[in-house]
């Protein structure tokens, strides 16, 4: 993993991105251990108060599972993908990105391209790590 230190982006913001990155793309598999925040903190140079709060935001997301003596998880994904809370809050953040994208003058069309091309790129990624 690596944090991009001139990004605007808080430090556990990107530390959740890369986690559900490499969730989506198979690197990290559902029941696999992910390292402690002190590891972790320490692979990253980075604070444990700035993992542990990625951590705590990964769990309420129900991306990792942290069980008490034993380590951190990850979650399995079947539960998340039904979680319809987390559908509705997405949904949200689509509207507010599509309000963005009109505020700037993009079309519609482009902002269908964009968001294929992006999909793409997610299940495109998954499948070829599933294939490995």
């Amino acid at each position: 993993m690596i944090i991009d230190k001139t990004s605007a982006k808080p430090y556990y913001e990107q530390i959740i991105l890369m986690i559900k990155e490499q969730v989506m793309q198979g690197i990290l598999q559902p029941g696999e251990q992910i390292p402690s925040v002190r590891e972790m903190a320490r692979q990253l140079l980075m604070n444990p108060n700035t993992v542990s709060k990625a951590y705590k935001l990964l769990e309420v997301q129900r991306v990792i599972v942290t069980v008490k003596g034993r380590g951190t998880y990850i979650a399995d994904r079947q539960t998340e993908q039904r979680d319809l809370v987390k559908q509705q809050q997405l949904q949200e953040r689509l509207d507010e990105l599509v309000l963005e994208a009109s505020y700037l003058g993009v079309s519609q069309t482009e902002m269908t391209e964009w968001l294929a091309t992006s999909y793409g790129r997610g299940q495109t990624d998954a499948n070829d790590s599933k294939r490995s």
